[in-house]
């Protein structure tokens, strides 16, 4: 979630009657107030006064030093004992001596914390032990006797408590005692590992020491499970180091046989910790170590057919390692005679649904709405709005924009952006040498929405091959090869993209807001900065390109850059020496990314590679704009539409939703909201995403078996659940104190998307949300387009909108939203941009590039401080309700009583404009009706000026001599007024006016 949303979400906010609730979400009940006293206790009787009791606590510690945090005796009147003697703390067990003036039962808390920091970033630290005892009591209560534990009164142990069911320790977290561990160890005296099969009902927990449920039972012995026809089965198995450091883990499994020879098959089985199907689609093998005195949880699945005869089966798993004899683990599986529903997916404590990380589910080169597929004709390929010509080099010699300057169509001629074509060029002592094939790209197609190329050649000494493809989004991917065929020395390997100047009007990125594309501009690589490109175009016509190589890895985002940065491409960077320099040159605006001087040895490869977008990637529709109006907050439904909004955002930490990331644990609540909306004719959008993930979600203990693929590492700390019930190595994120909702960073690229699209389509198909709402995204394109085509698959008319806080900040890298999310644009329907965006102290250029999205084929809304109402007409852009800083309502029936669906979007930027200022600082776009037209006016003026209008009468149809021109009261936004249309028209700094001329 974004850094400054929390103070919005979680105030009651208030829009003239509008209230949203506040943040919808009930505080967890508690046993007992945990900022007080902690999450854990264990109460014990006493049964009569007495001047010193004894309490040894058994409770198996997961923490690594119990003695250096605190304990807190409370006696059965609430009130802290005081005289309280630690006598010996360790793992296994607590001594305790206290005075108890009263008998009854008290309670001994003993992991106290302290919250500091921002309650949904919080710091959580444990207290330290502190002497309370009077030092004459502590004396003469002989909590140091040898022989205490005959001569004091012993406190009889009730049990262990938490201050709620979800923040108990579980079996899987009591630590065995070292004697428990010594005779476990005993009975396997020359095992190098010990193996302990468990069913999915206790997952491991703990990663540096053994359960004492393990120690106790013992190791070893048989897997038997239940489960139903059609029923994907999860199941573990803990290897533990006991040792000696275990290499190169293995599992194989045999085929299940049953009774009457029914067989389900050995290719039925998995391990998801040795490898599956990445994010991608591709299969991969993970690798396995097991440092020595470490627990390693080996998840596996086993998919039951549908068909399966009822019955027993049974089989084996067998791990290997390294120098370790293998060990079958007898697996018996008794098939019931129900067939499961959905395989079991309906329930997420069944875990059934491990399987979708290794889906493929959305993973093919299948068109989605509005793309149109890949057309091929020579050298020329054609998408939606957009031509690439290629040149014999594979590199684009030409690209098209058919795009008009509205965006809302396509112009008859289309526009150039390249004066030449881009050129690949290696520079050494003998001169250029642009990169060369001795054949033409052949062009296959692998689908409608994908087309593929390669080109094998040399530049100067060095061989070359590209692999390039072009998707039906405007996506061009270059893997550009170049391999040393001797050692050589280099003064530069460079790309040089020669733009028409016409073409690059406008310029983000490179640590650039969003403006004007400058005439001079010089760039070099930063690890401290998450930039690898830029875009540069006009509004119907530009390009985004970024620099890559093989080692590429998306960085986190949103808060988080600095945990897991940009990795520096050993190509273009060079150690420092490359860099990108922009130059305005008459005709040509001239991109070069260069390298610089370095040395290559025989046989040595460098990945230059490049992912460019043609922009826009489609038409704005300003109808559907300004038709959809958004409700941002879980509320009555009735009153929503009162309002005047027909679609409906659900963010977390709301009763439907209420788990950050995870919205799966409140089916039935949803559906019914769902449906209730549907039967009122409006849509609900709902609050999921991948950056962070819910502690709610029942996957976890499996995740961090995975190490890191899925959960980032880190340094721990967070809220007090993840502290205590999480190995250490994480990194904490958003925290909702109202729920006790604490979450932790993905690592970004991972099989959980595979997972995360699979839950979509379950939500789709069984809650029918009608789309997402995206909070900040740590997915790319690939995860984006999968889910498009889920929506698009399942629901009539899937809605996406995105919303970013500025990511250009020294903590997210200087990295530009737009351009951070653009690889996404194709794919969502709105922007909502957003926190820590300027709306008063910026230019219309950056408006236009940064925040309304329309050069991309979107439109969007404001959020920080409710915007700037009047230069957000101009980009037909309003607030949201209810959100704070304005009310959009009363623009909506301004809206309504005008027909602005039926109305045609002409703005400021498009040149033959028919109602134009010939200012650069107060714009005017048009909303052309017959007979009538809505002028959105508004200034970036200093001061308080004066501006007429030029309008295009024969265009709009309007016969100058009865024209009228008029501004309807809005209130909160003007007053009512009149103005001669050729008359000056007052117009205050920061603000504008809504006129109709008829």
């Amino acid at each position: 979630m974004n850094k400054r949303f929390v103070s919005c979400m979680l105030a009651l906010v208030t829009v003239g009657s509008v209230s949203c609730l506040k943040a919808a979400i009930e505080p967890v009940p508690l046993r007992w107030n945990a900022d007080r006293f902690g999450n854990h206790r264990y109460t014990v009787q006493v049964d009569k006064p007495a001047k010193a009791v004894r309490a040894l606590l058994p409770w198996h510690r997961r923490d690594a030093h119990p003695d250096q945090v605190a304990t807190i005796v409370v006696d059965p009147s609430g009130k802290i004992v005081d005289n309280v003697a630690r006598v010996h703390i360790e793992q296994t067990s607590g001594e305790l001596v206290f005075e108890a003036k009263t008998a009854g039962v008290y309670a001994i808390y003993y992991q106290p914390y302290l919250a500091n920091g921002r309650s949904n970033y919080p710091t959580v630290t444990y207290l330290a032990p502190r002497d309370t005892a009077d030092a004459a009591w502590l004396h003469a209560s002989g909590a140091n006797d040898p022989s205490r534990e005959a001569k004091l009164p012993q406190a009889k142990v009730l049990g262990y408590q938490a201050v709620d069911d979800f923040d108990a320790y579980t079996d899987m977290e009591r630590t065995a005692a070292p004697k428990d561990i010594d005779a476990l160890l005993s009975a396997n005296p020359n095992a190098p590992w010990l193996l302990f099969p468990e069913t999915r009902e206790h997952p491991v927990r703990m990663f540096d020491q053994i359960p004492e449920r393990w120690a106790q039972r013992g190791a070893g012995g048989n897997l038997a499970d239940s489960a139903l026809r059609g029923e994907y089965l999860s199941y573990q198995v803990g290897a533990w180091a006991a040792r000696r450091d275990i290499k190169n883990v293995q599992v194989n499994f045999s085929d299940l046989k049953g009774t009457d020879g029914a067989v389900i098959p050995a290719s039925a089985l998995t391990c998801f910790n040795l490898g599956g199907v990445d994010y991608t689609g591709k299969s991969f093998v993970a690798h396995v170590d097991i440092p020595r005195g470490r627990v390693q949880p080996l998840w596996m699945g086993l998919d039951i057919p549908a068909t399966a005869k009822p019955g027993v089966y049974r089989g084996s798993i067998t791990l290997s390692a390294d120098g370790v004899p293998a060990q079958a683990i007898p697996l018996v599986i008794t098939v019931g005679s129900e067939e499961a529903v959905a395989h079991g997916d309906d329930d997420p404590f069944k875990l059934s649904r491990l399987r979708w990380l290794n889906s493929t589910l959305a993973q093919d080169d299948s068109l989605v709405r509005p793309f149109t597929a890949v057309t091929v004709h020579g050298a020329k390929l054609g998408i939606l709005g957009r031509d690439i010509t290629l040149a014999r080099d594979g590199l684009p010699a030409q690209i098209d924009s058919h795009f008009d300057e509205r965006m809302t169509g396509f112009a008859k001629t289309p526009m150039p952006l390249l004066t030449a074509p881009m050129q690949l060029t290696v520079q050494d002592a003998s001169g250029a040498h642009a990169l060369t094939s001795p054949t033409a790209p052949r062009v296959q197609i692998d689908g409608p929405a994908k087309v593929h190329w390669q080109t094998e050649g040399a530049a100067g000494s060095l061989q070359s091959v590209v692999n390039a493809s072009l998707e039906a989004d405007g996506t061009l991917t270059y893997s550009i090869a170049l391999t040393a065929t001797k050692s050589v020395t280099l003064n530069d390997i460079r790309l040089e993209i020669p733009l028409r100047s016409e073409a690059a009007q406008y310029e983000l990125g490179f640590g650039r807001a969003g403006d004007h594309a400058p005439q001079d501009f010089n760039w070099r690589w930063n690890v401290q900065n998450n930039q690898d490109g830029a875009w540069i175009g006009a509004v119907n016509g530009g390009l985004e390109f970024h620099l890559r190589d093989e080692h590429y890895r998306r960085p986190l985002n949103t808060n988080f850059y600095h945990d897991q940065p940009l990795v520096m491409p050993t190509s273009w960077d060079n150690g420092g020496q490359g860099g990108v320099t922009f130059k305005r040159d008459g005709a040509r605006y001239l991109v070069t990314a260069f390298s610089g001087p370095r040395t290559m040895i025989a046989g040595q490869t460098l990945h230059y590679d490049i992912v460019m977008r043609v922009t826009p990637f489609k038409t704005i529709h300003p109808d559907q704009h300004f038709a959809e109006r958004y409700f941002h907050a879980y509320d009555d439904l009735d009153m929503i539409k009162g309002q005047g909004a027909n679609v409906v955002n659900i963010h977390h930490a709301t009763p439907i939703n209420p788990w950050i990331n995870y919205p799966f644990l409140e089916p039935a609540k949803m559906r019914a909201y769902v449906d209730a909306a549907h039967q009122r004719g409006m849509e609900v959008k709902i609050y999921d995403t991948i950056r962070e993930l819910s502690d709610r979600a029942p996957e976890l203990p499996m995740l961090e078996s995975l190490g890191h693929e899925i959960i980032s590492t880190g340094p721990g700390g967070g809220f007090s659940w993840l502290q205590e019930h999480l190995d250490g190595d994480y990194i904490a994120a958003w925290h909702v104190p109202e729920n006790r909702d604490a979450a932790v960073i993905d690592a970004g690229q991972s099989r959980w998307h595979n997972y995360y699209i699979e839950g979509l389509d379950w939500l789709a198909r069984n809650i029918g949300i009608d789309g997402l709402y995206l909070d900040d995204v740590a997915y790319d394109r690939v995860t984006m387009k999968r889910v498009r085509k889920v929506l698009q698959a399942r629901r009539p008319h899937p809605l996406i909108d995105l919303h970013s806080a500025s990511q250009f900040n020294p903590r997210d890298g200087y990295i530009n939203s737009a351009l951070l999310y653009m690889e996404l644009f194709p794919y969502i329907d709105r922007l909502w941009f957003g926190e820590e965006f300027d709306y008063q102290h910026t230019s219309p250029s950056y408006w236009l590039t940064e925040i309304s999205g329309i050069p991309y084929g979107l439109m969007g809304e404001m959020l920080q401080g409710g915007g700037n109402p009047w230069r957000g007409m101009v980009f037909g852009m309003t607030n949201r309700l209810p959100w704070t800083g304005g009310d959009p309502r009363e623009l909506w029936k301004l809206w309504d009583s005008f027909g602005i669906e039926q109305a045609d979007m002409i703005g400021w930027w498009v040149h033959d404009t028919p109602i134009q200022t010939r200012r650069d600082d107060v714009l005017a776009t048009s909303y052309v009706r017959k007979g009538k037209t809505l002028i959105a006016l508004a200034s970036w003026a200093p001061d308080q000026t004066r501006v007429n209008l030029h309008i295009d009468w024969k265009t709009l149809g309007i016969k100058p001599g009865t024209a009228t021109l008029m501004a309807p009261a809005i209130p909160g936004f003007q007053p009512a007024a009149t103005f001669k249309p050729d008359a000056a028209i007052p117009v205050e700094p920061g603000k504008g006016w809504l006129l109709i001329l008829q």
